[in-house]
């Protein structure tokens, strides 16, 4: 598993890992709103709201946080897809819920740092209606094209020469449309944008040819990769993935300073009691250090990551500011 890379992450990643695996009342500690916070939490079960439908990788993570969660804290934990507008559905319905430790929130910076530039009217806000649990996991993203197109540099020409190109996204203003309004301003590409209501649509639409490019997460596009029906053309982060060492980065194929990694997190409802989220840190931290878990995440494109809730936080406080630039300098606009 790789450590997050801040200030000796995986030395207070592992401070954090404590001898309970439940969110009983002994296990949280003297104090009767915090017993009665966890006695509510204990009675059903916990729903994990995942921001898209039941396809990719935050779903994949959801799925594995589920299966593995639910036998070491003694209840049910269940994934709730809730994909639509952006995320904007999911994120609210958690900003909503009661802060009793049932319901969290599986974002990436979407939701967290890419809607909130996006909005101005946004039913929710990152810092003030949520509190961070862990960074889970990050999801270096790959641009993929029809099998045609053979290089970064082919896709920049022919899209000076056709004029007609275009990319699908899984949404306007998401991470998959940021990254390649960011393509865009750094090549000087010519290609139109076509969004879907996810990458359930905008895979199809590529393997269909109704698109001639899209970024996407590894889950989502490698067995059409290894079918010859799309082609990867390389991966959006600024140094090339473990996984797939031969794959040459976007950035160094003519676009310098291309990077696009995007952070899964936990979050919860703002008020929800420390002793939860503590106790949720540690067993989340704990699984994703279990060989087998990280082995299965990585062979799909998923680094797992795990971090202290102050690591996560500093995070999305980046991000706002990173995609602040991007959606302001690229004139990115949703209807």
């Amino acid at each position: 598993m790789r450590q997050f890379d801040a200030a000796n992450a995986g030395r207070k990643a592992r401070q954090w890992i404590g001898a309970g695996v439940c969110l009983g009342m002994a296990l949280l500690g003297p104090g009767a709103a915090s017993v009665a916070h966890a006695q509510a939490s204990t009675q059903r079960a916990i729903r994990i709201v995942v921001p898209y439908g039941a396809s990719g990788a935050p779903d994949v993570i959801a799925r594995v946080l589920s299966q593995k969660l639910a036998p070491v804290l003694g209840q049910a934990v269940i994934v709730d897809n809730r994909p639509g507008a952006g995320g904007i559905v999911a994120a609210e319905l958690v900003a909503k819920a009661a802060p009793d430790g049932a319901t969290f929130f599986l974002a990436d910076l979407g939701h967290v740092a890419i809607n909130p530039n996006l909005y101005p009217k946004l039913p929710y806000d990152p810092l003030r209606d949520f509190v961070p649990v862990t960074l889970v996991a990050q999801t270096p993203l790959f641009m993929a094209t029809v099998p045609s197109i053979g290089s970064v540099r082919q896709l920049v020409e022919l899209s000076h020469q056709k004029k007609g190109l275009h990319y699908g996204s899984s949404g306007n203003g998401s991470p998959h449309h940021l990254g390649m309004e960011l393509f865009r301003m750094l090549t000087g590409a010519e290609l139109t944008h076509i969004p879907y209501k996810g990458v359930a649509q905008s895979v199809p639409a590529l393997l269909a040819g109704d698109v001639d490019v899209i970024i996407v997460g590894l889950p989502s596009i490698a067995p059409h990769a290894k079918t010859g029906r799309a082609r990867l053309l390389g991966v959006t982060t600024i140094r090339r993935t473990p996984l797939m060492p031969d794959l040459p980065t976007v950035a160094e194929q003519g676009a310098p300073g291309f990077d696009i990694n995007v952070g899964v997190g936990l979050l919860a409802p703002t008020g929800t009691p420390r002793e939860i989220i503590d106790r949720i840190q540690a067993e989340v931290v704990k699984l994703l250090a279990v060989p087998e878990t990280a082995q299965y995440l990585t062979a799909l494109g998923i680094d797992p990551v795990g971090s202290t809730p102050e690591q996560y936080g500093e995070m999305i406080r980046a991000d706002l500011r990173k995609f602040a630039e991007l959606v302001r300098n690229a004139a990115v606009k949703v209807d």
